[in-house]
């Protein structure tokens, strides 16, 4: 069967499972892609837990129809607080005990499948799950329904480490691959390189496993693998990922959110009115740095400080939304204690702090904002760059490191130089970044044409649009797309299972 007609919009729709990691960082994304399926007149039953759905935006009216949103009780586990859903909502001593209660899901996802499979009318074409969801590929291989995994960056794949035994000898395409990718984790700093090492190898008591062996069950029983990327975003690993991992990878594209904010969260305050909004108003046009960290792995009390005293130092206006440290005891309601004596008072001229909801797509295409001081997430980075903004950069953890050096080799922005051994940071290297990024000259220049480059393929729409085109016409050339033969039997137009 031809490209045409698996586009062809007479082509039959099909039956899409969605199930993320229960993280924001990937349940917005995914369902970002959700509701784009569902334009193309797909049914998608998106899988998560209660509280995560029903703290999820809400779908667009034109998507909804044909987007259900499947809950699965959450497992309860003595010691995990109630409601503790999402990762948002665990304190790092707790993390074992979501993994425990993650692994929980695996019997009522399975029931949900059984009984949509019991019926051909229900019958998905397809499950597509993160690359944790080992049970989630187990049950779907139980069906014979086909199991797209769901993967991190390529350039965080490309910097992971591996054991010398996994490099080929024989095939010379195949070592160039892992020779490239060995580069590629030479590059990452120490404190990274053992935090990513402990990430990976390090065993969940309550299971016995790994998250590198939960993410090769998962491989291991997948049809293809999805990515939420492009080469246009990372033309140096894109085309490592399908090597490195020995499965077909399929790009989804960025997923991008609608540049008018129609993907963000709701806040208690319309963005519009929001006080951060009508701050920057009085802010002259690209003077503001804008400096969010995320809300997963916030920083040490003493780190936040020198954060904080590198605003200053720069002298640039700033807006930040600032995150409660971790380590720290229960602070005032003014949150004083996150930030050095006088602070405030020093910086009442140039910067707002603010530590509640803020309307973050609203500020990011304010006129006022001029540059994005970003942990490098993958939606913060997408986001930023959807409006052109250049980066200062502090990844913390996970895909964030190999996200900001993907970044600087574009020239897209700086990163904060940091300590080798503990990652940890200075005022001085905090504004001496700031300052590149933000004051006008050669430097900055430089950072805005390169996230000008950037905003091309972020809000590309005709190429993003057609990254979910292709990704669906991958689904069908692999599942039951093709038309019935005389005697009734279908044929497929390929592999139904792995």
């Amino acid at each position: 069967m031809d490209a045409a007609s698996l586009s062809s919009p007479t082509a039959p729709s099909l039956r899409i499972v969605i199930c993320p990691w229960l993280a924001f960082g990937h349940l917005l994304p995914y369902l970002e892609l959700s509701e784009r399926l569902a334009l193309r007149g797909h049914r998608v039953s998106y899988v998560s837990t209660p509280r995560n759905l029903a703290r999820l935006p809400p779908l667009r009216p034109a998507a909804a129809p044909l987007v259900d949103l499947v809950a699965l009780p959450f497992p309860r586990v003595d010691g995990l607080p109630d409601g503790a859903e999402s990762t948002n909502d665990v304190p790092d001593e707790d993390r074992e005990l979501h993994w425990k209660a993650f692994d929980g899901l695996a019997t009522p996802f399975a029931e949900f499948l059984a009984a949509a499979c019991a019926d051909e009318a229900t019958r998905p074409h397809w499950v597509v799950a993160d690359s944790f969801h080992h049970w989630a590929a187990a049950a779907a291989q139980d069906h014979e329904v086909p199991f797209a995994m769901l993967l991190p960056t390529a350039a965080m794949m490309a910097s992971a480490p591996r054991p010398p035994s996994e490099i080929p000898e024989d095939d010379p395409a195949t070592a160039s691959a892992f020779e490239q990718a060995a580069a590629a984790a030479r590059a990452v700093p120490r404190y990274e390189r053992e935090a990513m090492a402990s990430f990976f190898t390090g065993h969940d008591p309550s299971s016995g496993m790994s998250t590198i062996q939960r993410c090769t069950l998962t491989k291991e029983r997948c049809t293809l693998t999805a990515i939420r990327s492009c080469v246009e975003w990372e033309p140096e690993s894109f085309p490592l990922a399908a090597t490195l991992l020995g499965k077909p990878v399929v790009p989804l594209g960025l997923l991008p959110p609608s540049s008018d904010g129609g993907r963000r969260a709701t806040g208690t305050n319309g963005s519009a009115e929001h006080a951060t909004v009508r701050w920057l108003d009085a802010q002259p046009p690209g003077s503001v740095v804008y400096v969010a960290l995320g809300s997963e792995v916030p920083l040490r009390v003493e780190q936040v400080r020198e954060l904080a005293l590198g605003l200053e130092l720069a002298g640039t206006r700033f807006l930040w939304a600032l995150r409660k440290p971790s380590g720290a005891a229960v602070l005032d309601a003014d949150d004083a204690d996150m930030l050095p004596p006088g602070f405030r008072d020093r910086t009442h001229g140039q910067g707002m702090v603010t530590t509640g909801w803020v309307p973050q797509m609203s500020i990011l295409a304010h006129a006022a904002v001029g540059g994005f001081l970003t942990h490098c997430g993958r939606n913060s980075l997408i986001e930023g760059l959807l409006f052109g903004h250049p980066l200062v950069m502090l990844p913390i953890i996970g895909d964030q490191g190999p996200n900001a050096r993907q970044m600087e080799a574009k020239k897209v922005g700086l990163q904060v130089a940091r300590e080798e051994k503990d990652g940890s940071f200075d005022r001085h290297g905090v504004a001496s970044a700031v300052q590149a990024v933000m004051v006008e000259g050669e430097a900055r220049r430089g950072f805005v044409a390169g996230a000008a480059k950037m905003q091309k393929v972020v809000a590309g729409t005709e190429l993003q649009e057609r990254y979910v085109d292709e990704f669906v016409q991958q689904l069908r050339a692999y599942s039951i797309t093709a038309s019935a033969t005389d005697d009734g039997n279908v044929t497929t137009a390929g592999p139904t299972s792995s």
